[in-house]
């Protein structure tokens, strides 16, 4: 990227954060550079890009459309010099991707151990943090993408549809739940929940769903760590919700017992999202290609579970449970 034009890659990076300081920051340059820049621009073609008020740039309506024709230009440029890069050569270097979680504990290590075998020159770090940290991360072009919930969007992200995953209930094995079986919360009787902070992505669709059965909960602890409300749930009588695909190889007999939401069920879905001024380098669209696939393969494990519940239950019944 450092070899674009360097005033559409400044336009951008100021339209973004919406401050030529910060603009000069992420690209490595000074405000007062960025300004001129971004004035050139203006006076170039006779039309104000950017609103200006005491220090705080807003983005006119022709800033609005000149911004997306200045990444239309800047993925090009970029996808122009990877195919010549891609020349003779097998994939190499390094990549850098933002996973939840909920993504890290099942599907990452298949996904690690199949790529690497197929493309040892290719050196992966994963990042791992919460949607909105990993959001800002893609805008800034710091991750070449990451898996996030829908919702988790905005300026310089290009996003799209991962997967789709089940929530489920999770609870310790002294609970007295049936492992495997569909969960109706509004059974349960009092209960505590382990829920995400209010800034994850999740919580919003938690609560509204919550609220919308009556679920009768007298306490709420946000924990934003998932492996730590874990380790809560295995050793109380505390509960916590989270992504089917995070919880595919837990067996009935282990830590914990954990169950679909039923009655009415309740999903997430899942997000690729990338910095939109540039596309996929080959090394990244190869991990994302074999990250999808273990993806649907880890999280079919509640396909199969609801087929089974349903055979033994019948249409739209959940197995039974024991509070």
């Amino acid at each position: 990227m450092s070899d674009s034009p360097p005033e559409i890659r400044l336009f951008v990076a100021a339209f973004e954060e919406r401050s030529f300081t910060a603009a000069a920051k992420r690209e490595h340059a000074t405000q007062s550079g960025v300004s001129q820049h971004i004035r050139k621009l203006e006076d170039r073609y006779g039309v104000r890009l950017f609103a200006r008020n005491a220090g705080a740039i807003s983005p006119t309506p022709a800033g609005e459309i000149f911004y997306r024709h200045c990444l239309d230009v800047l993925r090009a440029h970029e996808a122009a010099a990877q195919a010549l890069r891609g020349f003779g050569k097998s994939l190499e270097g390094e990549i850098v991707v933002g996973l939840m979680p909920s993504m890290t504990r099942c599907v990452l290590a298949p996904s690690l151990a199949r790529f690497m075998e197929q493309h040892p020159n290719v050196s992966v770090r994963i990042e791992e943090a919460y949607s909105f940290v990993l959001t800002e991360r893609v805008r800034a072009g710091e991750l070449a993408f990451a898996v996030v919930p829908s919702g988790s969007s905005g300026p310089g992200v290009r996003s799209r549809f991962f997967c789709r995953t089940p929530e489920v209930l999770v609870a310790g094995p002294g609970r007295g739940l049936l492992h495997g079986a569909a969960v109706r919360l509004g059974d349960l009787g009092p209960i505590r929940l382990v829920l995400p902070g209010i800034q994850n992505a999740r919580r919003v669709s938690l609560d509204a769903y919550l609220n919308a059965n009556s679920v009768n909960v007298t306490q709420i602890l946000e924990l934003d760590a998932m492996l730590g409300a874990l380790d809560l749930v295995a050793q109380t009588d505390w509960l916590t919700i989270v992504p089917g695909v995070m919880m595919a190889d837990s067996e009935a007999g282990g830590r914990w017992t954990v169950g679909r939401l039923d009655d009415p069920p309740l999903s997430v879905d899942l997000m690729l999202i990338e910095p939109a001024k540039r596309p996929l380098d080959p090394a990244s669209a190869a991990f994302l290609k074999v990250l999808e696939e273990e993806t649907a393969r880890v999280d079919a494990v509640w396909d199969q579970s609801n087929t089974a519940t349903t055979a033994n239950n019948g249409p739209n019944k959940p197995a039974a449970i024991s509070a």
